[in-house]
This record gives C-alpha cells, structure tokens and sequence, in this order.
C-alpha cells in the first residue's frame, strides 16, 4: 500500500504544495488534511480530523457522490469540478481528483485532491505576468546583444559556441546558425585557434586577456585583423561554463594608422634646408627613446606635426595620441583637463572625468604652448613629471603615470625664466631633447619645393590642373613677411584655389595681404621719379637705414617688408651696411 501520510508529511515540509488533499477512510472518516486543504476550505487540521467528510460538501449528496462511489467501487476520477463549502459557509468551485487506496482488491481509503479554481487562475496569471517579463527581459538583452558594435559570442568549456551576435555575423560572414554548436576554431580560423590563443588562457585559466590583436578568415576568404577581448563565463551557481568573448574589426584602424605612419614618414618633410636635414635626423633618433622632448618655434612652423611624427615613428605609435592646447583654458580649469576629477570635487563637477594625462597612457601627451600655464599650474606638472604618479583633482588615489611627454611653445622660456614666468626647474624637466623649428623666413631656400608641395596637394583636393604662380604673383608671394609660417603659406596658397579659374594663379587671386603695395612700390610708381629701377631702389633703402641707424629691423617695418625680404635686397643690390 501506499504510505500516503509519508507523502503528505513531506509535502508539508515542501510547502510548495498548492493542492488540498485529503485522506478519507473506508468509515467516510477524514484521516489526513494538508495545510493547503486547510487554507482552500478555511478548516484546520484538528477541526477536520475524525470527521465524517460530508461537511464539506454543505450535506449535498451531488457533490460528495463520487467519492462515495470510490470507497465503494473502487472508481478513480479526475478533473471533476466540484463546488465545496468553506468554514464560512462559501461555496469554492474545486477541481478535483479522486483516487482509491486498496488492499488485496479491498478499498481501504481514498485520496481527494482537490485545488481551488481562483487560485489556478491567480497563479495562471501570475505566471503568464512572469512569463511576460522574462521574455521581455530576454528581448532587452537580444537588442543589447546584437546591437553592440563590437563581435559577441560565447563557448562552452568543450569550445562549442553557444551564442553569436549580429556584428559577429558581419564581421565573419557566418550566420548565427552556421556558428552555433560549431567550435570556434572552425568559424574563426586563426593560425593562432587552439595554439596558445587568448581563450586557451581563459578557459583553462580562468584569466581574462584584453587587447590581443590576431587575424582570422572570413568566410569569404579574406584576411580580417581583429582585436579581442575575453573573459570566463559562470552561472548563477558561480560554476565554469565556458567563456565569453567581443572582438572588433581593426580593418579600417590599421589602414587609417598605416596611412598616418606614411603621411608622417620623415622623408615626407618637404624641405632640403641645412637645418631641415639636421631636424630630421634629431626626430629619428628622439623617436627610439622615451625621453621628454621640447619643440620650439613659432606659430605655424609645425611643431604638433613634429610631435606626431615623433610618436607615429616610436614604440608608442599603438597607444593614443592626446594633444591639449595649454593657452586654451582658464587656469581654474587646465587642471582639471590634465589631471580630471573626481563627482563632487568643485562646483559644477557632476561627475567623474578622466583627464588628458589618464587618456594619453600608454601613448603620448603633447603639451601645446606650455608656457602659457601659469606657475602655480607648472608647480603640479613638474611634481608628476618628477614622481609619475598624479591624483585627479578631489581624489586621494595615486595614479601611475605611464605617459610621454612632448612639449612645444613659440616663447622664448629662457626670457620667460628671466621674468619669473617660468620654472626653471621645469624647464631643465621638458627640455631633455630640444628641436627648434625655423621660422619660414629663415628657410627661403626651400620656398619654391613649399609651393609646389601645396600646389600639388591642393590640384588633388580641388580636382584642379594650376601649375604655377604668374611671375607677378610669385614676386608678392615672395617679397610677404609670412609672420604666420609655413601654416600661413599653406591657407594662401589654398585661398588661390578657390578663386584660380585657370592654370596660372594670377595676382588677383592672391588674399588682400599680400596684394597691398608696399611703401617700395609706392616711391617706385611715382611718376616723378626718372631713375632706373634698381638704382631707385638702392637709394630708398640706403636712406630709409640711414633715417633707423642701419637697425634693419625698423627699416623693414618703416618699408612695409619682412627683414628677411630686405635682407635678400640688401645682399642684391650690394648695399655696404
């Protein structure tokens, strides 16, 4: 026989129960009523037990018959809808089950299970709400997985792949159903598969590997180069599972570095000047050591594409390039940009910022115009650059530095000492390595290859064919101070361009700057003077120097001319100074 009270004990001690059953004896006596009985029929045990089960059916002999019949002839019923009476005299509608106990074909009892129909519909509701969000909830978290940019999967610990994002599908070629129960060997086809790649690390380790960079092959037969990360996979338990890994295509990043490496290549510096060369070779060498490097010059002269190619030549070139303009913020904020802060470290700080020295790890950090940083700002960075730890502004924690560190300024920082503007210590700190960049006035031996560089630049960009300057235009382009360098060079020559028609950039298409007569011009079209032209000339300049105590310098400003250009005229016309 059944041990029905050993079931019902240990669906007692269960509590999960939500059946009312009852145990009636061959006596019509109750001999077992559960707690879910006594809840469904209001009921307690000590009430119910010894009783003549008819109570709970109110005396009608419909609702009670076929138990009757059970005890009698030993019939099972199931799914009968019966109405009970509760302790409060309510009637429940019940679907209920009947099932005799029996002995050597003898019925000794039956079992009456029995569940309250309200209660069906609550907890089939419940469970339809339940059901809703977990599938919601699934829904949310298939958008956040297919929608990440970055490659998806995961593996079991047999390396079956069990997941497959839409961006791995791009990435690979593979559809999800292609991928899935497959190994990952299979899908990604990497030399390095089961040969000490990062998963092998992962799964067997349980080490995560972030930043591998491998190629695999896509289905289509190409090459793609990816760059992963990976991680182990547990359940709720905590349990190994497998592991979980994003990989991002690097396709477009290597032919965008490759292309930067290229268009910073030393031998692009266009330029056959003495001091150009000497440049060239000091970047060279600066660009095999971590050494702090301080390139001076003035506006223009192209001291942040030094500092690239610095970096893009170095051991560095992967890591990120972060240049910040010293002169471009209020000292209240620069050291906030360079070192960040943390939420809640000054008024209108809502929230943690990283600052330039923690984004530029790993890579370098070009410190624009740092003589512009006032003393008290100077005083923070030489403690980082002597210690290599900083703290971000309100925060307590030590950070290392793992940066290098070029400078540029178009001061003069030995003048700048003198005055008490600058730290000398800080000087002697970023001044390891000095390259001083020539001013485009100093370098007019390279003038025309400049020209010719941006004029065939500029025909690639604008789909032109100019080929040269008229010979009149050229003399302005030539005789122009260009305070504002190669840079300056670079926007006029672009400014002849956009108003160029034809093949020869004429002088009216030069900017109003260079096409203002100079005071040279002016005494030359004086119809009032009958001298040769260079004999004129002479003459001016002879008397103009004379008028400034042969100080050049204010000759050319009272000429309207560079120094550099009255030089040249000087040493022309054989002027004794």
């Amino acid at each position: 026989m059944v041990d029905v009270q050993q079931i019902i004990d240990k669906n007692k001690e269960s509590l999960i129960i939500p059946d009312g059953i009852a145990v009636i004896g061959k006596d019509q006596n109750i001999i077992v009523f559960n707690e879910a009985a006594s809840r469904i029929t209001g009921y307690s045990e000590d009430e119910v037990i010894g009783r003549k089960f008819e109570f709970l059916f109110g005396g009608k002999i419909d609702e009670r018959k076929s138990i009757l019949e059970s005890l009698k002839e030993n019939i099972a019923f199931s799914n009968l809808a019966i109405n009970l009476t509760d302790s409060k005299g309510h009637i429940k509608n019940v679907l209920a089950s009947i099932t005799p106990i029996k002995r050597d074909e003898n019925v000794l009892s039956v079992v009456f299970v029995f569940r309250d129909t309200k209660e069906m519909l609550s907890l089939a509701e419940e469970i339809q709400q339940k059901t809703s969000e977990l599938i919601n909830q699934k829904n949310k978290l298939d958008a956040i997985f297919n929608s990440n940019i970055e490659g998806t999967f995961t593996i079991d610990n047999d390396w079956n792949i069990t997941s497959f994002n839409t961006s791995a599908e791009k990435i690979t070629g593979y559809k999800k159903f292609e991928a899935i129960g497959k190994k990952c060997r299979d899908i990604f086809n990497s030399s390095l598969c089961r040969n000490g790649c990062h998963m092998e690390e992962t799964v067997q380790k349980g080490k995560p590997m972030i930043g591998n960079e491998l190629e695999i092959l896509h289905k289509g037969g190409k090459i793609i180069p990816i760059r992963v990360n990976s991680a182990i996979l547990l359940n709720n338990k905590n349990e190994n599972i497998g592991a979980v890994e994003t990989f991002m295509d690097i396709s477009e990043i290597r032919n965008l570095s490759a292309h930067l490496r290229e268009f910073f290549k030393y031998e692009n510096i266009v330029g056959r000047n003495k001091e150009i060369k000497q440049i060239i070779s000091v970047l060279e060498s600066v660009s095999q050591t971590d050494s702090s490097v301080l390139i001076t010059g003035e506006s223009g002269t192209g001291k942040e594409l030094a500092a690239r190619a610095i970096h893009l030549n170095s051991s560095r070139k992967n890591g990120p390039f972060i240049a910040v303009n010293c002169s471009a913020f209020v000292e209240s904020l620069i050291e906030s940009e360079l070192f960040g802060h943390e939420k809640g470290a000054f008024t209108g700080a809502i929230k943690t910022k990283i600052g330039r020295f923690e984004l530029a790890q790993g890579g370098t950090l070009f410190l624009d115009e740092i003589g512009d940083l006032s003393t008290a700002v100077q005083t923070k960075l030489l403690r980082v650059l002597e210690t290599r730890e900083f703290e971000r502004v309100g925060g307590n924690k030590s950070i290392k530095m793992a940066t290098r560190i070029i400078a540029a300024t178009n001061k003069n920082l030995t003048e700048e000492i003198s005055a008490g503007r600058f730290r000398e210590d800080l000087f002697y700190r970023i001044n390891v390595i000095n390259i001083h960049l020539p001013p485009l006035r100093e370098r007019m031996d390279d003038f025309p290859l400049l020209v010719n560089h941006f004029i065939e630049s500029f025909n690639k960009k604008f789909n032109k064919h100019i080929k040269q300057f008229s010979s009149s235009a050229y003399d302005l382009v030539m005789d122009y101070g260009w305070p504002g360098n190669i840079r300056e060079l670079e926007n006029a020559i672009e400014h002849c361009f956009v108003l160029c028609n034809g093949d020869i950039i004429q002088v009216e298409c030069l900017p109003k700057r260079l096409r203002e007569p100079s005071k040279i011009t002016i005494v030359l079209n004086n119809p009032d003077v009958q001298k040769g032209f260079k004999e004129t000339e002479k003459e001016l300049i002879i008397s103009v120097l004379k008028k400034n105590n042969h100080n050049r310098t204010e000759a050319a400003k009272e000429l309207n001319i560079d120094p550099s250009t009255l030089w040249r005229k000087i040493k022309k016309l054989s002027i004794e100074i």
